[in-house]
């Protein structure tokens, strides 16, 4: 008498050995390359085709998609300034770098002053009637430097609405000794322009002469931190707007400390805003040292007011030799 399992087993014999058929013809179609019962043609796996690589727009469209869902979705971070250095990477510096790679064409000397890690002081010059040489300064630092600087900037910034705004978005804060302190201490990179308006609402008759640098502000937040001093001279921004006149009563009535007369501005009204294409250099000096000094040195105005004085005569030096170097504001195009 035979059982289940017996019953069943020519079955399965039978099932096994379709199997096997099925394996061969599908082996034997693979190695004559004939094909199978279904006309496909069948080859090895390593002669079938790699997928094509991703396109470079669609993998663009995807992070943009992603960035704006992080916006909407508040999922990013700033820092206790406001620093928002994914709104700054894609979108802020991203608007102002055909500026200046194509624009002002931009070269930058001395990147190796610039300390790669911990914090420093870069010290510029200011000029251009409107601070676009801060935002140059910036993309150098950030493109070329691979850092990103926290500028200081003057009160009036912080207190227009959008302008102010962006500022915090961009990295940069109110000038003064506190904020300059904790950055420094932090080991961020600070940039400061103590000309401040002197320097950048000068006549075009004073262009490149360094105007007095305040009291000295930025040399104790250095000493007090211990870090060094990157003086920075650029040359460039001198040309972009010339000023050539003031309006002084409507500037007051404004609230601003000059309103401007340029040979296109205002006569050709929002067009005269449009920035000269003048060629620029920016350089960085080698660092002047701060950490021999006690903390205590900060309080030392006659030391603060000698370093201060040696620092505005170095970037002076520095102005003039670039002149030279660049010759023609406006050389032509090649």
């Amino acid at each position: 008498m035979s059982t289940g399992d017996d019953a069943v087993s020519p079955g399965n014999g039978a099932s096994r050995h379709g199997a096997s058929g099925d394996d061969a013809s599908l082996n034997g179609g693979a190695g004559t390359g004939t094909g199978n019962g279904n006309g496909a043609r069948i080859i090895p796996i390593t002669a079938a085709p790699s997928a094509p690589p991703p396109d470079p727009a669609d993998e663009r469209l995807a992070s943009l998609f992603a960035f704006l869902r992080r916006r909407v979705t508040g999922d990013y971070e700033i820092d206790e300034f406001g620093f928002d250095s994914e709104l700054n990477d894609k979108v802020l510096l991203e608007l102002l770098r055909p500026l200046y790679r194509r624009w002002f064409r931009i070269e930058t000397l001395g990147l190796e002053n610039v300390p790669a890690e911990a914090g420093a002081l870069v010290v510029a010059n200011h000029s251009g009637t409107l601070p676009l040489d801060a935002l140059m300064l910036q993309v150098a630092l950030h493109d070329e430097a691979r850092r990103p600087v926290r500028l200081l900037g003057a009160h009036l910034v912080y207190q227009l609405p959008v302008l102010g705004h962006l500022a915090r978005k961009s990295g940069h804060t109110l000038a003064c000794r506190e904020d300059a302190d904790r950055l420094l201490r932090k080991g961020e990179l600070v940039g400061v322009f103590p000309e401040g308006f002197k320097g950048i609402g000068k006549p075009f008759s004073e262009r490149y002469r360094l105007q007095r640098f305040g009291r000295g502000g930025f040399v104790a937040s250095a000493i007090q931190a211990g870090v060094p001093i990157v003086p920075c001279a650029i040359v460039g921004a001198e040309e972009i707007y010339p000023k050539i006149g003031d309006v002084p009563a409507l500037a007051r009535a404004l609230g601003l400390p000059y309103l401007p007369i340029t040979p296109l501005f205002p006569w050709l009204g929002p067009l005269g805003l449009i920035p000269l294409p003048s060629k620029w250099l920016i350089e960085f000096g080698e660092p002047i040292r701060t950490d021999s000094y006690d903390p205590e040195d900060a309080d030392d105005p006659m030391l603060v007011f000698e370093l201060t004085d040696r620092i505005r005569e170095t970037i002076q030096r520095q102005l003039d030799a670039l002149r030279l170097r660049r010759g023609p504001a406006f050389p032509p195009l090649p």
